[in-house]
């Protein structure tokens, strides 16, 4: 659903293998078995990406009372080849003990450091309607380390109404709000038309990242971290592969001028 993370960012789509050698910044060290943190590493996009994905995985292991790990199993589960998964992990500098595999208790900890999850991150939602609606009630966020701690809109019939239990605040106070109560996330909800001024408030009040939904390219200062997420364009990307898969049932390709070749 996400697209690649930009300063400035567009809907590009993540294509694996560039994002597997484009590393991000350094992130913080972290320690094995409670020994000395190794080197902070820097870290392709792709496998923080993946990283997020071991840690929803773990987390209901040890829900499940898994004690540990092996490393086929923690990648049939996430979806990833094994290589891919100790190539991953070794950035944390876990590389697990033979015929035991890793300590998911261990593990989810490296992971949460590594991901900055050991402290909770404030987020602000601008735009209630269906689906600003429905991420101020999502229950999941804050046990996960993100509650959401102020709603905006500018429809009057929203303003002082709680929702999720938050109170709607008018869009003109984001950046007082947002200062006040340490948001550092900030979710766009909203008409294209209105995301970039959205944008710009948030930014003015501390926000120092942004989940962009609405269908429009941020234009924001070099340090502010922008993700996009484009349902229509991932709904086009499956679409690609539905037609390929079709055309591959029927023998016949497309190529480059749009003609197809059988």
């Amino acid at each position: 659903m996400v697209a690649r993370r930009g300063r400035r960012n567009g809907s590009a789509v993540a294509r694996e293998l560039d994002a597997d050698n484009a590393p991000t910044a350094e992130m913080p060290a972290v320690g094995v078995n409670g020994s000395e943190p190794v080197r902070p590493k820097s870290i392709p996009e792709a496998a923080v990406a993946r990283l997020a994905v071991y840690l929803r995985v773990l987390s209901a292991m040890a829900e499940q009372g898994a004690t540990t790990v092996a490393s086929e199993e923690l990648s049939a589960a996430a979806g990833v080849n094994s290589a891919k998964l100790r190539k991953d992990l070794s950035y944390l500098g876990s590389y697990g003990t033979r015929g035991v595999g890793y300590e998911v208790r261990v593990l989810v900890g490296q992971i949460e450091r590594t991901l900055g999850l050991t402290r909770q991150h404030k987020v602000a939602v601008v735009g209630i309607g269906n689906l600003g609606h429905a991420l101020a009630n999502y229950g999941g966020f804050p046990g996960r380390g993100f509650p959401v701690e102020a709603l905006f809109d500018v429809d009057a019939d929203l303003v002082g109404v709680p929702v999720g239990g938050i109170p709607v605040s008018h869009l003109d106070d984001i950046r007082k709000v947002c200062s006040e109560r340490g948001i550092s996330i900030g979710v766009i909800a909203t008409p294209p038309t209105a995301a970039q001024s959205v944008c710009d408030r948030l930014v003015s009040g501390g926000v120092q990242c942004i989940l962009n939904f609405a269908p429009v390219v941020l234009q924001v200062p070099e340090h502010i971290e922008v993700r996009k997420v484009d349902l229509a364009v991932e709904l086009q990307i499956l679409s690609f592969h539905v037609a390929r898969r079709a055309d591959d049932a029927n023998g016949s390709h497309s190529v480059g001028n749009g003609m197809v070749v059988r």
